[in-house]
């Protein structure tokens, strides 16, 4: 009998997940049955052996840019985001206990009434026990994204590749539902992202990918059990990484 996970072509992972991934068809806030169908697609890698990190945005319920756009303070902007980053990772852990799956919240900003703050070793103990990871507050700085935290923090863990979950099936060179020709790519580099300005994630979080070596790859949210398909390296998606 194979052991548990020797077929996964990635061992841990780290998913990035939007705030407004969590919303389904809601204006805003959290769609309790799309938490629930996504936590049910984590069950299941963990199930095959997978480690489990992951990252959830917060626009969802509230975006540090736009506020800022609006005369807001950039920094209060962004701390206000962070905080909603926690409420979804929250939301996602309790989703996750009800398929059964023990996850852990830790906090870039320590509010130790609410979940633990982020310890790196302590971390790294939760994912060797299979427990699922969620980190939230972004980098516990104002100015960097979900995207550069998520990338940070997969560094840190030592996961096998970032896991960018989207609204459609890799990237693109254009937006696919308003450019019906725009150009699906299966492999790009981390040189071609920047070059052609393609938005996969921001530029630093590009940047720190590339300067570790970090392979990152883009999928498809919406089909189930492509988490699954991911880690065993049958999913349609496109990969980010080091070419030649």
């Amino acid at each position: 009998m194979a052991a548990r996970g020797s077929d996964l072509k990635y061992k841990r992972l780290l998913l990035k997940l939007s705030g407004e991934a969590l919303m389904g068809k809601q204006p805003y806030g959290i769609d309790m049955s799309v938490a629930d169908r996504l936590a049910g697609d984590i069950a299941e890698a963990t199930a095959a052996g997978a480690q489990i990190a992951v990252v959830i945005g917060g626009g969802n319920i509230f975006r540090g840019l736009s506020g800022a756009a609006k005369g807001m303070d950039r920094a209060t902007a962004d701390y206000m985001g962070m905080l909603a980053t926690v409420m979804n990772a929250l939301a996602f852990q309790n989703a996750l206990d009800h398929k059964g799956v023990p996850a852990r919240v830790l906090s870039a900003i320590p509010m130790p009434t609410v979940c633990e703050s982020y310890v790196r070793p302590k971390s790294l103990s939760y994912l060797a026990k299979s427990q699922v990871v969620l980190f939230a507050a972004g980098t516990g700085n104002p100015f960097f994204t979900t995207d550069t935290a998520a990338v940070l923090r997969a560094i840190e863990m030592n996961c096998d590749a970032v896991l960018k979950a989207t609204q459609v099936d890799g990237v693109y060179s254009a937006d696919p539902k308003k450019h019906p020709d725009a150009k699906r790519y299966d492999r790009l580099s981390y040189a071609e992202v920047l070059a052609n300005d393609l938005k996969v994630m921001d530029g630093a979080a590009i940047a720190l990918a590339r300067d570790n070596r970090l392979p990152l790859i883009v999928v498809s949210i919406d089909e189930p059990g492509n988490l699954l398909k991911v880690l065993r390296g049958e999913a349609r998606q496109t990969i980010i990484e080091t070419t030649g």
